[in-house]
């Protein structure tokens, strides 16, 4: 009677965390820090309230599913500046849709672009980044496709190498999600690698999904390409590609649940009949809030260098040791301290200080070996003092 299918779902990473320090106390007299979750913890511009109060009027009202013209057109006209992509290239009113967040349109994602097979032949496949975001499996599973682990290590540039895939894959593939930069390595595709997985999805007849995220995080003077700025250097169609973007990174407001994604006309009506049947619509104070806020930059140049100023202390405190390198993009830092689970324990334990296993972001090789296991993540997430106090803590207790 129930979907049997929900049962490989056990593996949420941060369920694994809670069972991990399950009655493990701090022994500190310090207070606990976390770092473990990526929810950026900086305050969002002030406008944004004044907004939402402002649009009260509208809580009595059905929004509608597609958004508003001038949220989509905010959206549109931020790829075009962001990605200098030609003007009349993305329409705002047949090319954008908005998502709860992104991780609501990057579930939809496979169920759009995925056809179950009843004729008894193998099932399509989907191709993920290892380590991962678990809504890509979970999306892939439950639209009957069978995942597809790529590795992303030190070797391959923490990207999958998109030349090592089998053809013989390829040709059963239907979705590809690609994060970049990614999580959580931080790792920035360049034009070409974008160029090259578009021409694979082409080639093969696959949808590319490419999560984009972390694409206002980034730590150097040049801003991360795009896969619309690929497509655009390509022709200009969005066959066979969705693009993800969200405010939650972007704008430090996670709890506003809005993104959006672009794509083709046809894909994006799709999207649009999906979640007019299993979404709820985006409020309309809501979706005010979102239209100034990709109308506005300067608060993204102010966030940016709050990050850039936590990734130059932990440069100073843990420059040399666990791997430490400083990634293109994104907030995390990925340590090689020997046993992943062990540090954790051991920094909950003697320093108060909450991280994720690198673990639980990975899934096994198929001989059974985690590549991971000697990983732990950090998000810095949160204001600049703490932060410096909490990888000062790591630094001494590892």
């Amino acid at each position: 009677m129930l979907n049997a299918d929900l049962d490989s779902l056990r593996d949420y990473p941060f369920e694994r965390l809670t069972l991990l320090l399950k009655g493990l106390t701090p022994r500190t007299n310090v207070a606990p820090i976390s770092l473990s979750v990526g929810e950026p913890q900086h305050q969002p511009p002030d406008f944004v309230r004044a907004i939402i109060d402002g649009n009260a009027k509208t809580w009595n009202r059905y929004p509608p599913i597609n958004g508003t013209p001038e949220f989509r057109k905010a959206c549109a006209d931020w790829l075009t500046r962001r990605y200098r992509l030609p003007a009349a290239m993305i329409d705002a009113d047949t090319m954008v849709a908005p998502c709860a967040g992104s991780r609501e349109g990057l579930y939809m994602a496979a169920t759009v672009s995925v056809t179950r097979r009843d004729d008894g032949g193998p099932r399509p496949l989907a191709f993920i980044p290892n380590p991962l975001y678990q809504v890509y499996v979970g999306a892939s599973l439950l639209a009957g496709a069978e995942p597809v682990f790529m590795p992303t290590t030190r070797e391959t540039g923490f990207l999958p190498d998109l030349d090592a895939l089998a053809p013989a894959q390829l040709d059963r593939a239907q979705i590809m999600y690609l994060c970049t930069p990614s999580n959580p390595q931080g790792a920035v595709a360049d034009l070409a690698y974008l160029k090259k997985a578009i021409g694979l999805a082409r080639k093969h007849d696959f949808m590319l999904v490419v999560d984009e995220c972390y694409a206002e995080i980034y730590t150097g003077d040049v801003p991360p390409p795009g896969a619309l700025e690929a497509a655009a250097a390509l022709g200009g169609s969005l066959d066979n590609l969705l693009v993800f973007h969200t405010l939650s990174k972007r704008s430090s407001v996670p709890g506003l649940r809005s993104g959006f994604a672009a794509g083709a006309p046809r894909t994006i009506a799709l999207l649009h009949r999906l979640r007019t049947y299993a979404c709820a619509a985006t409020p309309l104070a809501t979706l005010e809030a979102a239209t100034a806020l990709w109308r506005d930059e300067t608060h993204v140049a102010a966030t940016r260098a709050l990050y850039r100023q936590k990734f130059d202390i932990a440069e100073r405190v843990l420059g040399g040791r666990f791997g430490y390198y400083r990634p293109g993009g994104g907030f995390y830092l990925w340590l090689d301290v020997g046993d992943g689970e062990a540090a954790t324990r051991k920094l909950w334990a003697d320093a108060g200080v909450r991280v994720l296993p690198g673990a639980y972001l990975t899934r096994p090789d198929p001989d059974g070996r985690n590549p991971n296991q000697g990983y732990i993540r950090i998000a810095l997430v949160g204001e600049i003092e703490p932060t410096e106090e909490a990888l000062t803590r790591i630094a001494r207790t590892l």
